[in-house]
């Protein structure tokens, strides 16, 4: 079984994008060290707390920073963008890094309803046309050379860049049963994001019972992304676990901030108690989160796992990393 790391690109309060950007390769290049599979960039929008808003402008810097571990989206959220204009992206970058691009796609907005509509490609209406699997399939169509003969978009096909094996390797992300099911009628490998719905469990079987082979993956190839984190103790994980859930508290109020340190997390959180997380959450040593990490595999059936979390200090998110790394016996 492969791990594999997400990175949201976290901004804490006091710092800069450029702070996080700098966290981002570094972090990229302990979990190349570290023997992690791949390494995938998060997009989201207006938010003070998250510098990941554009994956396509940070997967080559990390992947020229790197030599072996796969870097791509996590996701790109398609319905903002052309179809033609992600296939060049992407096909630049299998170029630059030949056989080491992922493109995740997802079709959220990765914001809320306002900043999703500045982001629209068509703003004459305020609701974004419902076509992602349309553009799914343009997409693929550009990166295969599949589109048909008489498709009004056929000759860019023969525009798009090139490299040796630089054409990326395509993923659908999701959360809900319309992406297992778009997953498996493309015969694409499926991410499932169990952080952000830990219900997510039927998704498995709704994508296995829905899959066609194709060319690229000839069986049904599951990722689940969970969120994770590590330390000497439960205590310092949990500690460390406090940011995140002031963050979300926040965030389904309304309200949106930087990633706040551990000593004012703990304190708004002493003042504004909360009621216990829905969110799966693996938290404790290194040993007891890749337990976590196996089981939480074993029951999706998993034939990878992704660790993803946000913590306002670089050092340790590192050592989380790390110590999952070497409980899993990781060939760094």
């Amino acid at each position: 079984m492969h791990f594999s790391v997400l990175d949201q690109s976290p901004i804490p309060a006091g710092g800069t994008a450029a702070d996080a950007v700098r966290n981002t390769i570094g972090l990229a290049q302990a979990a190349e060290r570290l023997g992690y599979h791949r390494y995938w960039l998060a997009e989201h929008h207006a938010s003070p707390a998250l510098a990941g808003v554009a994956p396509e402008a940070l997967i080559g810097p990390v992947a020229l920073a790197t030599d072996r571990i796969r870097v791509g989206s996590g996701g790109i959220m398609l319905p903002h963008y052309s179809p033609f204009k992600i296939a060049e992206t992407f096909r630049l970058l299998g170029a630059m890094a030949p056989g080491r691009i992922d493109l995740g796609l997802g079709r959220a907005p990765g914001s809320d309803q306002r900043t999703a509509y500045a982001l629209q490609r068509d703003r004459s209406k305020r609701i974004p046309p419902g076509d992602f699997p349309e553009q799914v399939a343009e997409l693929l169509g550009y990166l295969k050379a599949t589109l048909p003969d008489d498709h009004l978009f056929k000759p860019l096909e023969a525009t798009m860049p090139q490299g040796g094996n630089g054409s990326p390797d395509v993923w659908m992300l999701g959360s809900s049963p319309d992406s297992a099911v778009w997953a498996g009628q493309m015969g694409l490998p499926y991410c499932i994001a169990d952080f952000i719905n830990s219900d997510a469990l039927p998704l498995a079987d709704i994508y296995r019972q829905h899959f066609m082979p194709s060319a690229r993956c000839p069986e049904p190839q599951l990722t689940v992304a969970v969120w994770a984190i590590a330390a000497e103790d439960r205590a310092t994980a949990e500690r460390l676990a406090a940011p995140a859930r002031m963050m979300f508290a926040h965030l389904i109020r309304g309200s949106l901030i930087p990633v706040p340190s551990v000593a004012e997390a703990e304190a708004w959180l002493a003042a504004n108690p909360l009621p216990p997380a829905r969110r799966r959450t693996l938290l404790g040593t290194g040993a007891e989160v890749a337990d976590e990490v196996k089981a939480v595999a074993a029951l999706y059936g998993a034939d990878e796992m992704m660790l993803v979390n946000i913590l306002p200090e670089h050092a340790p998110r590192v050592e989380s990393y790390r110590l999952v790394a070497e409980a899993l016996g990781l060939a760094g």
